[in-house]
């Protein structure tokens, strides 16, 4: 049973960066062919797909954050990563880490998610 787990601070000022790592068990995040995804919902809205690093290490990112976000990984500790720059309070939302195969983009196991708020 793959299992994914979010971290990070839960409060990040205006402007910064904000980081988040997703740890995952029960599976190696360099396996073929499965993706491995941020998403992300702000409240009381839908969610939002922010990016993905594939088992090869090629990354893909949504168009609309493509400028400000970044994922890698660190295959020594099963781990993949976010960074959003330049954040702003609409960027507070609970971030998502999740899995898929790259031939169908369906998300079959996701993390608990992590609450972040952007505020002074």
């Amino acid at each position: 049973q793959v299992q994914l787990q979010e971290s990070g601070p839960g409060l990040v000022k205006p402007s910064q960066t904000l980081s988040l790592t997703c740890t995952v068990s029960g599976g190696s995040i360099t396996t073929s062919y499965y993706a491995w995804s941020w998403i992300r919902q702000p409240p009381g809205k839908g969610l939002e797909w922010m990016g993905v690093i594939a088992y090869d290490g090629s990354t893909y990112y949504s168009p609309s954050l493509k400028s400000r976000t970044s994922i890698s990984r660190d295959t020594s500790k099963n781990q993949f990563s976010l960074q959003l720059s330049s954040v702003t309070p609409e960027d507070t939302a609970v971030y998502y880490c999740a899995r898929s195969a790259v031939t169908t983009h369906q998300f079959e196991y996701w993390g608990q998610g992590t609450l972040v708020t952007v505020s002074e």
